[in-house]
Parts: C-alpha cells; sequence; structure tokens
C-alpha cells in the first residue's frame, strides 16, 4: 500500500466472539485494511454501519435478534453501494440466493477464511464479486426448480419440529386434507422419499434452519 492510499475499511458483524477475534487479526496484521467497528446482532450491524459507514462489511448470517440477510436488506435500503462479504456454515442454495437477491457481493464459507478472506475482501472493495466454486456447483444443480411457497416452507418448518399432519392442521387453521396434499407437493419439488428426507434436504440447502 502506497503512503497516499487509504487502508480499506472494515465492519465485522457476527455473533461469535472467537470468530470476530480471528477476523480482527487477520485484518490487523494487514497495511492495507482497518478494523473500524464490530457487531454481534444484525441490529447492531445495522447501527454500526450507519455509525462508521465502512468500505466492506463482513455478515454472518445466523445471529440473534436480527439475521444477516435482513441485516443486508437493512443496510441496502438506507446505502444501495453498500459493499458486503457472506461469512457463513452454509452452502445451500437457498440461503445463497437469499443473500445475493438482498445484496452481498460475496459469500466466503467460514472453512475457508483463511486462504481466501483477504483476497475477497480486496476484490469486493475493487468492485468485483465472489462466489466459491461448490457454492456456484450449489446453484447450479438447483437452477429452473420450482421452489417451495411461502405457506410449503410453513409447514416444512412445523414438520421439522416434530409435528403431525392433524397438528400443523390446527396450528395452520387448515384441513389435515390440506396439509397432506402440501406434504406431497413438498416431497414431490424437493425429491424426497418422506418427511424426514424433505427435512435433511431443507436444512441442507437452507431452505429452514434450526
Amino acid at each position: 500500500m502506497s503512503t497516499d492510499s487509504k487502508p480499506i475499511r472494515i465492519l465485522t458483524a457476527d455473533d461469535h466472539a472467537l470468530l470476530r477475534y480471528g477476523l480482527a487479526s487477520l485484518i490487523g496484521a494487514e497495511p492495507d485494511m482497518e478494523l473500524v467497528a464490530q457487531a454481534s446482532t444484525g441490529r447492531e450491524a445495522i447501527e454500526q454501519f450507519r455509525l462508521h459507514k465502512p468500505d466492506v462489511t463482513l455478515m454472518d448470517l445466523q445471529m440473534p435478534d436480527m439475521g444477516g440477510i435482513e441485516a443486508i436488506i437493512g443496510i441496502r435500503s438506507e446505502f444501495p453501494n453498500a459493499r458486503i462479504i457472506v461469512l457463513t456454515t452454509y452452502s445451500g442454495d437457498v440461503q445463497v440466493t437469499r443473500a445475493l437477491k438482498a445484496g452481498a457481493r460475496a459469500y466466503i464459507l467460514k472453512g475457508r477464511l483463511a486462504g481466501e478472506l483477504l483476497e475477497t475482501i480486496r476484490a469486493v472493495h475493487a468492485g468485483q464479486r465472489r462466489i466459491p466454486p461448490e457454492v456456484a456447483a450449489e446453484l447450479a444443480d438447483h437452477a429452473g426448480e420450482s421452489g417451495l411457497t411461502e405457506r410449503e416452507t410453513e409447514v416444512l418448518r412445523l414438520i421439522a419440529a416434530g409435528n403431525a399432519n392433524k397438528e400443523i392442521a390446527a396450528q395452520l387453521s387448515l384441513t389435515e386434507e390440506t396439509i397432506k396434499s402440501r406434504v406431497s407437493s413438498i416431497l414431490a419439488k424437493l425429491g424426497a422419499n418422506d418427511r424426514t428426507h424433505a427435512v435433511t434436504i431443507a436444512l441442507k440447502r437452507g431452505i429452514i434452519e434450526f
């Protein structure tokens, strides 16, 4: 970095203090980067962004109070040019699609931070986009598929929570026959053999979360 250039100002948002410490150490060792703020929730990330207006934000998806995708939407509604990199353990295509639609510029799996983080920060700061090959492959594998409707996703969440069709029907004020029809549609769309298989697929793809 030349003496005239300014360091890349970075905000990190993750609810795990140990990971934030690791990110701070990686960033702190780079002469062309500066950690200007940290957040442990999505809501705090929005507040810190307003205060510091960082060049690049590192955003976890799973956080208490407000998740990363909601935080990305919140930040970009006020700052459309915000450059945000998603850090996550999830490679599921649905999670990736949601993050990219919300405005994320890059997606890094946490297991590969040490090898890819710094290069990705510089690339995103320069206006580029980055998606890991395995994540891009997940997107390609499910391209063109019919997604679950909002109601089908709600039914699937209740299945994952251990509810039988009768219980789901009562909670959603629908008939048991309607729930059976929705379950059949869910299985067909996900290519699942049964309800348990559907939940497993949905968790892997990021359709639902625990």
